[in-house]
């Protein structure tokens, strides 16, 4: 079945010379990198085709390389494959986009048929890890800025392979690509992890500011002032949430950020037992069991999602002392 699909994907690669690459609002390290080694994978083995990675760029991203600025209302008739997001209406720079045809390739929970060929598997670590196979099926020349990429999304998004998500062939495929193209991986941790010491001293202030609930929740609201005060952006604290996975008698943590210039709530949860996308699709966001978000106006969903949190660790606790 993978398989199948897999060569379906690189056959209408083949056969599109327009080709647009997008993933979700508010990218991650797996979205970008899985966005740009896709396009770069592409042209490299295909020099004639148009190959164009949209969305809105995030200024600490772009060490992974830059985004292409297309009005993408001038082109005709492409292919369009969707990277690492389940419903379409958070697709990032596609707004009127005319496709002819969609692929969506994402690690997600299925929550959203996008009417073309979906290649969901939620047993991978990342998109990066799919992308990864996509490119090692397909025999593609596999370039050093590309498999760079490819790490990183996959190191990023297993939280260096402690996430659950981690598996056998997580393994396998990165051994594959190591080996393919003789990367110097350890010397890309630190493009991943390097920090501003005022991100440092940030990570300082959630640990500190952290509210825990008798239940195992904990949480913390972050205001656009506190973001000015240690200046840091919104994006932050969703790269800092996995840094909390190890706190002994929680069993879920949520940073609320307020995002003032998009004037928007944005929520990053993480789980160590209880399922919560559940939860976060109740306030129109979603995401993988362990690991979900919200993004939303409004201060009522803010307070309505974590009374909703809290009660289901409420729920987990007392189904564990049974």
């Amino acid at each position: 079945m993978k398989g199948d699909i897999i060569k379906k994907i690189l056959k209408k690669i083949k056969r599109y010379e327009t080709i647009v690459i997008a993933r979700h609002f508010g990218p991650d390290p797996d979205a970008i990198c899985s966005e740009l080694a896709l396009r770069d994978a592409i042209r490299e083995n295909f020099p004639s085709k148009k190959v164009y990675a949209v969305g809105t760029g995030v200024s600490k991203f772009r060490k992974y390389g830059e985004l292409d600025r297309v009005d993408v209302t001038t082109l005709t008739k492409p292919l369009l494959i969707t990277l690492d997001v389940p419903n379409f209406y958070r697709v990032d720079g596609v707004e009127g986009l005319k496709y002819q045809e969609v692929i969506k390739i994402d690690h997600h929970p299925f929550e959203e048929d996008f009417g073309g060929v979906e290649w969901i598997c939620e047993t991978a670590s990342s998109t990066c890890q799919m992308i990864t196979l996509l490119l090692l099926k397909g025999h593609y020349h596999i370039s050093q800025n590309v498999a760079s990429n490819l790490f990183l999304g996959i190191v990023s998004d297993s939280d260096r392979f402690l996430l659950s998500y981690t598996s056998v062939d997580t393994f396998q495929i990165v051994t594959d690509l190591i080996r393919r193209t003789n990367l110097p991986f350890v010397s890309l941790y630190e493009k991943l992890y390097e920090r501003p010491i005022e991100e440092i001293r940030f990570h300082g202030y959630i640990a500190t500011h952290l509210t825990v609930t008798e239940n195992g929740f904990a949480y913390i609201e972050i205001s656009d002032e506190i973001l000015k005060e240690y200046h840091v952006d919104s994006a932050t604290p969703s790269n800092m949430i996995n840094d909390f996975n190890f706190m002994k008698d929680i069993y879920v943590w949520t940073f609320v950020t307020y995002d003032a210039k998009n004037e928007v709530y944005k929520v990053n949860i993480r789980s160590k037992g209880p399922v919560i996308n559940e939860v976060a699709m109740k306030y129109h966001g979603g995401g993988h069991k362990m690991a979900s978000g919200v993004r939303t106006p409004n201060k009522e969903d803010i307070e309505g999602l974590l009374q909703d949190l809290d009660e289901t660790c409420k729920k987990y606790k007392e189904s564990r002392e049974k």
